[in-house]
């Protein structure tokens, strides 16, 4: 019987760990395989690691390390033929090793990572961004360039190809990582045959905006690794562009052109509406697409502060967690 091994980054996630744990076990049960648990915590204040361990989680203690650190921690003692990677806050359906090792075995994909849903009682704004990246049930599997670490399945020799996670990047470390996979050879793919639920959704305003700053002051550290790529390179322009023209509707309102500066505000949107229709227009639903333009217009401008922080290296105080 094959063996599976689970790495899963923790902090002070006690809310979520059981059910996480729980709905892993009943995965691999469901698709035949013995199954490895192991929880990597960053130092929790919380009943965390107690409760991973009454689910049989090995769990190793190791604060202070970065998300990619973490992941490679629990990596390097995994005894598994097939490595998987979950946050400590999804539940991933009954499925979801069935499904995905028949698509392995049929020889469609190497890398395989299921869409996320939210939970009904998220708040829209944690349900719309997560959509945002779902795509419709008709499609249910898509080539992709990269993958998310939120849930994550490969074989073992993949994760030692590419020499594991990039340990210095704060965030977009997953990014990085199936980047280098697919530039290994690997042949990645999103699954929405089933999906998976990330409890772990932002409950407030100031936690999505919290979030997206984190997230979004990844992009100098991924440029300097990877180079200056159209792709990684893309949104960081696009927000400074948004900046500068604030700025300008700002001095012409100063000055007392109004129309200029409703015109300038008109174009900073226009980025936003953008990226707001290429996403929700697969879903037909225009509430999405207007809920998803004002969430874009937002994450323009944090993206561009995070930039600016970034540079002058200012470094989010986040401990890592799954």
């Amino acid at each position: 019987m094959s063996r599976i091994s689970l790495v899963i980054p923790m902090y002070n996630e006690a809310r979520h760990i059981g059910r996480t744990l729980l709905a892993a076990k009943k995965a691999a049960e469901a698709a035949g395989l013995k199954c490895e648990l192991i929880v990597v915590d960053n130092g929790s204040d919380d009943h965390g690691p107690h409760i991973a361990r009454q689910f049989g989680a090995q769990v190793l203690m190791l604060p202070g390390l970065l998300i990619g650190a973490l992941r490679n921690r629990g990596a390097a003692i995994a005894r598994g033929d097939w490595l998987g990677f979950i946050d400590a806050d999804i539940e991933v359906p009954e499925d979801w090793l069935t499904r995905l090792l028949e698509l392995e075995s049929a020889g469609q994909a190497d890398v395989f990572a299921l869409d996320l849903h939210t939970p009904l009682q998220a708040p829209w704004f944690a349900t719309a961004w997560q959509r945002r990246m779902a795509r419709p049930g008709t499609d249910a599997v898509h080539p992709v360039q990269w993958l998310p670490s939120a849930n994550l399945l490969m074989r073992r020799h993949w994760f030692d190809k590419v020499g594991g996670f990039d340990e210095t990047l704060r965030t977009g470390e997953d990014k990085a990582f199936t980047l280098r996979l697919g530039k290994a050879g690997a042949r990645l793919l999103c699954v929405n045959q089933s999906v998976a639920l990330h409890w772990g959704y932002e409950g407030s305003w100031r936690e999505w905006m919290g979030k997206e700053l984190w997230r979004q002051g990844s992009h100098l550290q991924l440029l300097r690794t990877h180079g200056m790529s159209l792709r990684l390179l893309r949104f960081p322009a696009l927000s400074m562009v948004a900046w500068l023209l604030d700025f300008m509707a700002i001095s012409a309102l100063f000055n007392g052109f109004l129309q200029v500066a409703l015109f300038m505000l008109f174009v900073t949107s226009l980025p936003a509406l953008g990226l707001s229709l290429r996403q929700s227009l697969k879903h037909r639903d225009l509430r999405l697409t207007l809920q998803l333009w004002g969430l874009h217009w937002v994450r323009l401008h944090l993206a561009g502060a995070a930039l600016i922080l970034s540079l002058c290296h200012w470094t989010a105080r986040r401990p890592a967690r799954g």
